[in-house]
């Protein structure tokens, strides 16, 4: 989506790890799809966080090893707003903030209720519009489900007669936006919902 000697903003696939000790990850594709930096202290490239592996959306990648602190930093200094989309299932309020502490640790997410269709199976499907304050671990799907309205497709934390399988998890990091570290620039980024929450609550989303 954007790459320059410091940094890559790339579309992140459902299905694939972001890093760790298997083959196919993410963090080992990147040195194939990515220019390499001309700056001096260029490396192999890093994610800067993380996605599950069955959410999609936009990950931030640092290309230099002065890039990777700087990102670090800015996620550490909450300065990088993530939104996300969800379809949760359930009767759901308009808006809302959920404070449930996850893991010992205080998480902070905010929603809004974009649209309702009714579903046989599921009674009722909403899109979600989740703006973490917080990055816990696995933050967003705990906080649905804490309130009622776990996310479609959430083999961990659904309820269990409500499983949809082989369709994946309908969450999506939807935006990213940051002042760049080094061009102190504004940057602002969207990856469009994946065509599966279309098929679900209309094209118009």
């Amino acid at each position: 989506m954007f790459e320059d000697d410091y940094l890559a903003v790339i579309h992140k696939p459902a299905g694939i790890v972001v890093s760790g000790n298997t083959f196919k990850t993410v963090a080992h594709a990147l040195v194939q799809n990515l220019q390499p930096s001309k700056m001096t202290d260029a490396t192999k490239p890093q994610p800067a966080h993380r996605l599950d592996f069955a959410t999609t959306g936009i990950l931030l990648i640092g290309k230099t090893s002065s890039g990777i602190r700087a990102l670090a930093q800015l996620f550490e200094d909450k300065k990088v707003r993530k939104i996300y989309y969800a379809i949760t299932i359930g009767e759901m309020q308009k808006a809302g903030t959920i404070t449930t502490n996850i893991d010992g640790k205080q998480a902070h997410t905010n929603f809004q209720l974009i649209a309702s269709v009714a579903s046989k199976r599921f009674d009722k499907l909403n899109l979600v519009k989740l703006d973490p304050k917080t990055g816990r671990r696995h933050q967003l799907r705990k906080h649905l489900a804490s309130i009622g309205n776990p996310i479609l497709g959430d083999k961990d934390y659904g309820i269990e007669e409500l499983i949809l399988n082989g369709k994946g998890l309908y969450l999506h990091a939807y935006s990213l936006s940051f002042k760049h570290p080094f061009t102190q620039k504004n940057m602002y980024f969207e990856d469009k919902l994946p065509k599966r929450f279309g098929k679900i609550v209309g094209p118009n989303y």
